[in-house]
């Protein structure tokens, strides 16, 4: 009877080896199918993030080379003002430096 108990005890153990091997095989497939879940979402919210982010930085480029148009302009009028100020200032100024100048030119120092 102690032959058969102990052939009926392996092949139990046999059995609950296999049970824990299909347990342990079916817990590696579930993790890997949650690994490439987990990777796929991961990929999709990447791809969303990208998106968002050039989608903001085309606003922003948008934004930037229209308002450059507009700075061109202004800063033309200002550098034609400021031309405009110093001829001015010069034409006013001029007659006393070509005075100066002439008196300089022909005073004679001993």
């Amino acid at each position: 009877m102690d032959a058969n108990r102990r052939q009926s005890g392996i092949q139990q153990l046999l059995a609950v080896e296999q049970e824990a091997q299909q347990i342990v095989n079916a817990a590696r497939a579930a993790k890997s199918a949650r690994l490439k879940q987990a990777k796929e979402e991961a990929e999709r919210e990447i791809a969303e993030y990208r998106a968002q982010m050039e989608a903001e930085f085309q606003r922003k480029v948008a934004e930037s080379s229209g308002d450059s148009g507009a700075n061109v302009k202004r800063l033309e009028e200002e550098t034609a003002a400021k031309i405009e100020q110093l001829n001015q200032q010069a034409a006013s100024i001029s007659p006393d430096v070509i005075q100066m100048l002439l008196r300089h030119v022909t005073t004679v120092k001993n």
